[in-house]
Parts: C-alpha cells; structure tokens; sequence
C-alpha cells in the first residue's frame, strides 16, 4: 500500500468521526470500531484501495450524517457504489427479507461489494463471539448464509473460507 492510499484511510476515518454518533454503554457494538476493524481487516489482507475505503465506510449511510454526494466528492463513484451495496434497505421491515435484499444486492454489485459484506459479517461473528451475544450470532449466521446463497461459484477468496468456519456445524 502506499501513503497516498493511508492518508486516504485517515482521510476516511476523521470523516468517520465526525459523522458518526457516539456509542453508548449497552450498544449491540460500538459502531466505530467495527468500521475500524472492517476496514483494516481489508487494508491488512491487500485488497484494493476501493474495497478497503468502502469497507471502513460501509456503514456511514445507515448511521451517520455522511451523504452520497459527500462519499462521492471525497473518494468517487466505486467506492460510493460499494458503500451502498453494503446499506441495510431499512424500508424492508422484515429482517431476515432484508438480510436477503442486502446479500443479493451485493453480489449483484460485484466480487468488491460481497468481500466488504463478508468481511462485515466476519467481524460481527468475532465481535458478538467475544461478548457471547448468542441472539446476534444468530442474526450473523442469517447474514452468513445469505452471504454464501448468493455468491456466484466464480467468486472466490480467502474472506469468504473464513467466514464459513463460523457457520460449520
């Protein structure tokens, strides 16, 4: 990577900040450092500087004050349409319907958008393991398997063997 690609991070994450509200004590996770963990997850594992600035952002529609036209001036139009392939449709009240949408709506966005979704549910699977949240992993398990029902054959990489470990029987 190089440091034009880590100011963009930062450049990314003080966005992040910003933007994004303050967690509170009882909050399923703290929001920020998911996106942290997402992002970094992405940068560590080398993929491209799109995938990587989308996961750290693919949370800032849904939870912050962060608009299309501000995701779009500050890093284009791939990594705008990477962060809304990764955007909970809340207009579907339905949970596991939505949970379907999204994972569909990704892996019709493309092999990026569904390694930012898997990554996504890899790190929630870690986090809700940690603290023992038996009702979120159960909700990481749906998106998991949604994740995998909608992923073409053709769409290979190590994020995806990953995120299988956790949903073996």
């Amino acid at each position: 990577m190089s440091e034009l690609f880590d100011i963009e991070f930062e450049k990314a994450l003080r966005m992040l900040v910003a933007h994004l509200p303050v967690s509170h004590e009882g909050a399923k996770k703290p929001v920020l450092f998911h996106v942290v963990r997402v992002g970094t997850y992405l940068y560590e594992n080398n993929y491209s500087r799109d995938a990587v600035i989308a996961g750290l952002l693919h949370d800032a529609l849904e939870w912050s004050g962060i608009t299309d036209e501000l995701v779009r001036a500050e890093f284009g139009e791939t990594v705008l349409q990477l962060v809304k392939a990764n955007t909970k449709d809340r207009s579907i009240e339905n949970s596991d319907e939505r949970i379907e949408e999204l994972a569909k709506r990704a892996a019709e966005a493309g092999h990026d958008a569904l390694i930012i979704r898997a990554a996504d549910t890899l790190d929630s699977f870690k986090h809700y393991t940690k603290t023992n949240n038996l009702p979120e992993l159960d909700y990481c398990r749906k998106n998991a398997m949604a994740i995998f029902k909608f992923k073409p054959a053709n769409f290979t990489d190590g994020v995806f063997e990953e995120l299988g470990e956790f949903i073996k029987d």
